[in-house]
């Protein structure tokens, strides 16, 4: 048996596997599947899976474990579980971020993260023999802890939303939109692998406890935490990040303006092109919503599809996006109280916001 020595994200990537939150996979990809998503986004036996799950080495690690029945996985010095390697294969690294992300610009996040990997994917089956807990949250639940939380509470029928920001009142309509359609609302924010800027998994966590406290119905709203790492990979990810919620037992998913977009790569309703084109594949209904903003004249919270004034009266409208919000936060100021619960705001205050270097 051999060892391999993983990182934080390779080990998150193994929790998730191991505890059901990526099936149909139960390991790394082998070849045929990375090659299955990276060009038709479906694994071989035609299953929807739209971003690869990869363990990545150097290739003379791979040498070393090539032929092994299986290997023993390291992080931090502890053993956490094992793969068995039954594929090891390598890729032309620029072809497949230009699939997967829709471009090779290493400014991307997500491309420059792949062109940093290993030469060397190693992929088979695994074993999680230990969470190690690299992020301590009474709110990261598995996906049986979750499905089972929701038969307890009655709920039927779930509406996952997926947040790496910190609550503002777009999000809150959102929710709203759907808590108006389901038994309960599943917010479920991302606090894994992050790049310089994004916020804080306890800045986002201390936010939303503070906001289901005081504006939520308790018995109709879950928090939890998903610990895995952004891949800001737009559309694509977007389909993962239901079939994601599907696995923690959600009958529905909100889709929004930019799903897991990053700068200007996507367009802004790129992913409801995506997730639609899967839609009777997924086993989830996705609720695609429009981008909220707030209208003076319409006094309140609306979008392009209930507002005219967007495009008759643009110095009436005030976006709400998380981009501004965070730029407005690292200036020191405060959002104004129509855009961010002033709840919300004092909440945060002495909670670290921002992450203030990319995570590996």
């Amino acid at each position: 048996m051999g060892d391999l020595a993983i990182t934080r994200t390779q080990y998150l990537e193994l929790e998730n596997l191991a505890l059901g939150a990526l099936h149909p996979l139960d390991g790394f990809m082998n070849e045929d599947q990375f090659r299955g998503v990276v060009d038709h986004m479906r694994l071989p036996d035609g299953m929807v899976f739209t971003l690869p799950v990869v363990l990545d080495t150097t290739r003379d690690r791979a040498a070393g474990i090539a032929g092994l029945p299986s290997v023993r996985l390291w992080f931090d010095g502890v053993e956490v579980g094992e793969v068995v390697p039954e594929s090891i294969y390598e890729c032309d690294k620029r072809e497949v971020v230009r699939k997967v992300f829709g471009t090779d610009d290493a400014a991307h996040p997500g491309v420059s993260h792949f062109f940093s990997m290993g030469d060397v994917f190693v992929g088979g089956p695994v074993r999680l023999m230990k969470r190690t807990r690299p992020d301590v949250s009474a709110e990261e639940l598995t996906p049986r802890a979750t499905r089972a939380a929701f038969a307890a509470r009655g709920w039927r029928t779930v509406a996952g939303f997926q947040t790496r920001n910190v609550p503002h009142r777009a999000h809150e309509y959102l929710q709203r939109i759907a808590l108006e359609q389901v038994d309960g609302l599943f917010i479920q924010p991302l606090i894994g692998r992050r790049k310089e800027g994004d916020y804080t998994p306890q800045a986002i966590l201390t936010g939303y406890r503070a906001l289901i406290a005081g504006f939520y119905p308790r018995d109709r709203v879950m928090l939890g935490a998903l610990t895995t790492a952004m891949r800001y990979a737009g559309p694509r990810e977007a389909v993962l990040h239901a079939i994601i919620r599907r696995n923690y037992g959600c009958t529905h998913f909100i889709v929004g303006r930019d799903h897991a977009g990053v700068g200007n790569y996507y367009g802004k309703y790129d992913a409801h092109d995506l997730v639609q084109r899967f839609d009777d594949e997924l086993g989830i209904a996705i609720l695609c919503m429009a981008g909220p903003y707030y209208c003076t004249l319409c006094g309140g919270i609306v979008t392009e599809r209930t507002c005219p004034h967007g495009v008759s009266r643009p110095d009436a409208v005030m976006d709400i996006a998380g981009t501004d919000i965070r730029a407005i936060l690292v200036g020191g100021a405060e959002p104004d109280t129509r855009i961010m619960r002033s709840e919300v705001l004092e909440s945060l205050r002495g909670v670290p916001l921002f992450i203030e270097e990319t995570e590996l």
